[in-house]
């Protein structure tokens, strides 16, 4: 199977691991789907479950693994996950530095900024 060439950043690593830690399959891994849309740039939920899904491929974060579907296989490429926290969300958050940035919400002579998403805490599931 292809992996994408994805970074997780320390604070995504220890956020995916005290999910997996603390969730009913602390044995299992963090399933994390992302698909292109929304005008960040991505859209993505997550589970923790206790064996990847059919077609899934495992990627080895420190002492976790993360199942990831084909479609987030291909979108997460050249991606950096990381983790923030802020006063009213936190969450995971994507960046890709080959992305356009979202032209809603500047004006022409604004600088660029690259895409990035976030997800809510309160995307996660359990099964």
């Amino acid at each position: 199977m292809l992996m994408p060439n994805v970074t997780v950043t320390p604070a995504a690593a220890k956020f995916i691991r005290r999910m997996v830690k603390f969730s009913d399959h602390p044995a299992g891994g963090f399933r994390l789907s992302v698909t292109p849309g929304g005008c960040s740039g991505y859209s993505s939920e997550f589970t923790v479950q206790a064996a990847p899904l059919a077609g899934d491929a495992e990627l080895v974060v420190g002492d976790v693994r993360v199942f990831l579907p084909a479609e987030s296989r291909l979108v997460l490429d050249g991606v950096t996950v990381d983790f923030a926290e802020s006063p009213t969300q936190s969450g995971l958050t994507f960046f890709n530095p080959a992305s356009a940035p979202c032209g809603c919400s500047t004006s022409g002579d604004a600088p660029a900024k690259p895409a990035e998403a976030t997800v809510s805490l309160s995307s996660l599931k359990r099964h």
